[in-house]
């Protein structure tokens, strides 16, 4: 791999890179650097976590001059989150060249944004709905862009938002430079791709494994009613530095983040129901530490990339495969190692065979925690705790106390007492949840034919789940090659947008805050299971 240096870079676009500690550039550049500087249009096929923002980042910076006072460069995201991460980071790489960028996004006042484009920012980096509001509004005007770049194109089309791309790309001139990134290359990327580039490069740096090898992957088969209190004892046992975890409804989440609250865990919940402003203070919260665990659903936790998560659990198994390989990817990133955890029902348990399948990873078989290795677990952390604080000589001010307990009490039996305050009392809260159906992989049916027409059950899946397949019945997984189950309309693929709860198979851009109206709570509630179902092993 080149050094930054390598590059022919600009010296204060260099002196940012140095400054955010890299040195050497990961594949993805290395591969895309020099062909986005030529100025030639670029497929880049790289997973989510490989330094692809960079990637583009970089040499567009590059050769923006500080001069221009127009919009000249334009990167679509599929997600607010996904929009503000990438702003945050083409803001950290302009640090000394001081261009200006700005993200545009739903769910923020659109009268803030509007107030922001007045001081005329270089780089955009938008949604597409919200892009196309300003873009009615004469708010942003695209005649002047000389770059676009369309960031996780494979999410952006899965969330239906083709005809909003083919609409702002027609505001952009014929004469620019177009980088497409995408993690797979279905048919829809590739229609893309012949519409709107030129004589395009492509690059690939897939791994031949689809997940990570630096992820343990392991299951607990567990009932649903044991789940809560085996993920109690699994938090116990494994002391997460910090860890997300994966609901399949938005019920779900909130009823998993306030239980764990009950039971003294630092965690809070993220889905699509909630405000832009209360998904900034969780995602900020995870980031500083302030909790250690975060309940989220696959459309939430979309472009998120936070570093140091050690712990991935998948509380309700994901629909797909390919939500599965994208959950697991929150963690063992930038070479550490990371953990991931799957409850799986024994109902479950063909479903986990042919995500294995799938993603060619076997996924290990972990027994049940008991109540003994999640105290032990606790008691671990406190020690190493004690001991980090020993190391540091941070307890000057506590040795007079210390020496006058040890004249009056044993040693041991202090030491004792100390740790079992410092870990604290589990608290004894009985926790109930809203029960979710199994999932199965369905083997093909047979066609039926009836009035002369022909029906084809979905391969994999549930279209026959209500919330998983949307009104339009197939349902069923879509593999990345864009091929749907002959038997449904759309819905296998929409029900994903709308955090799986279910609704009409309209489009539902949660990644804009434009969420359905069907919500978890207009669920019919099934009867709730308690903790105290659980036997302790």
């Amino acid at each position: 791999m080149k050094t930054f240096a390598e590059f022919g870079l600009e010296p204060k676009v260099l002196q940012a890179i140095t400054e955010l500690g890299f040195e050497e550039s990961t594949p993805i550049q290395d591969k895309s650097i020099p062909i986005a500087m030529s100025g030639s249009d670029m497929i880049g096929q790289a997973q989510t976590g490989t330094g692809k923002t960079a990637a583009f980042g970089i040499p567009l910076i590059n050769k923006i001059p500080t001069s221009e006072e127009r919009i000249v460069a334009l990167i679509m995201t599929p997600t607010r989150e996904l929009a503000i991460q990438v702003a945050d980071e083409i803001g950290k790489l302009t640090k000394y060249k001081g261009l200006r960028s700005l993200p545009i996004y739903g769910g923020q006042e659109i009268g803030r944004q509007i107030r922001a484009l007045k001081k005329k920012p270089q780089i955009i980096i938008g949604t597409p709905g919200r892009l196309l509001d300003h873009i009615n509004r004469k708010t942003i005007k695209l005649e002047d862009v000389q770059t676009v770049v369309l960031d996780e194109a494979d999410e952006m089309l899965d969330m239906g938002f083709m005809e909003d791309i083919q609409s702002i790309l027609k505001q952009v001139p014929d004469e620019r430079q177009t980088l497409l990134f995408s993690a797979t290359m279905p048919a829809n990327i590739q229609k893309l791709a012949q519409q709107f580039l030129k004589n395009p490069e492509h690059v690939s740096v897939i791994p031949k494994q689809v997940t990570a090898p630096l992820i343990e992957q392991n299951y607990i088969e567990v009932h649903e009613r044991q789940k809560f209190e085996a993920l109690s004892r699994l938090l116990d046992m494994e002391s997460p530095e910090l860890a997300i975890i994966f609901g399949r409804t938005k019920r779900r989440v909130d009823e998993l983040s306030e239980g764990l609250q009950k039971r003294g865990y630092s965690a809070d919940g993220l889905h699509g129901d909630l405000s832009q402003n209360q998904r900034d203070n969780v995602m900020r919260k995870f980031r500083d530490g302030s909790i250690d665990v975060l309940v989220a659903t696959d459309v939430a936790a979309r472009g998120l990339d936070v570093s140091g998560v050690t712990h991935v659990i998948n509380f309700d198994l994901p629909q797909d495969p390919e939500s599965y390989v994208h959950r697991i990817g929150r963690t063992g990133r930038a070479g550490k190692e990371g953990s991931a955890y799957s409850f799986v029902t024994p109902r479950e348990t063909d479903h986990l065979h042919f995500i294995e399948k799938v993603t060619r990873q076997r996924i290990n078989k972990k027994p049940l925690p008991s109540l003994a290795e999640a105290i032990e677990g606790k008691q671990r952390l406190t020690a190493e705790r004690v001991l980090e604080i020993v190391q540091n000589d941070e307890f000057t001010e506590y040795k007079g106390i210390a020496i006058q307990l040890l004249e009056q009490y044993d040693s041991v039996h202090l030491m004792a007492a100390a740790l079992k305050l410092l870990t604290g009392e589990k608290k004894d809260v009985n926790v109930e949840l809203t029960p979710e159906e199994p999932l199965r992989a369905k083997k093909r049916k047979p066609d039926i034919r009836s009035n002369g027409r022909r029906y084809s059950g979905g391969s994999f899946g549930g279209g026959n789940r209500g919330g998983q397949g949307g009104s339009g019945g197939g349902g069923g997984y879509r593999g990345r090659d864009d091929k749907r189950s002959s038997g449904g309309s759309r819905g296998g693929y929409e029900s994903r947008n709308r955090d799986n709860n279910g609704g009409s198979g309209s489009r539902g851009r949660s990644g804009e805050g434009r969420s359905s109206n069907s919500s978890s709570n207009s669920e019919p509630r099934r009867p709730k299971y308690s903790s105290e179902d659980f036997v302790n092993n």
